[in-house]
């Protein structure tokens, strides 16, 4: 979590044998979006590479989330697996369907 009051997103992590899930909670934006990156980075340094990314708790995403989702996208998949996103509901999950991510990154593809 950042620590930093003004910042409004929460990332944990659950590791699966066969994935690691990061449920995001709050908003992912300009300020927030590098800490994601960060925890990505982090999944993927450990030797894992497939990656959900639970959506259902954030309220906002704007590009640079989605230049997040994508740069996790590229490094997971360079390193043999995939990035998932799921859960998105409400503008969240317009954004992601008007930008195409959706169906790029869905946990259904």
């Amino acid at each position: 979590m950042i620590d930093d009051a003004s910042v409004t997103l929460r990332v944990s992590r659950l590791d699966r044998p066969d994935v690691v899930v990061l449920r995001l909670a709050g908003e992912l934006d300009l300020s927030t979006a590098p800490y994601l990156s960060e925890r990505i980075d982090e999944v993927v340094g450990d030797g894992r590479n497939a990656i959900v990314i639970d959506l259902h708790d954030v309220t906002f995403c704007d590009s640079t989330g989605m230049s997040a989702f994508i740069r996790g996208h590229h490094l997971s998949s360079a390193a043999g697996g995939s990035l998932r996103l799921t859960g998105a509901r409400g503008v969240v999950a317009r954004v992601l369907k008007i930008s195409g991510l959706d169906t790029l990154l869905s946990d259904d593809s």
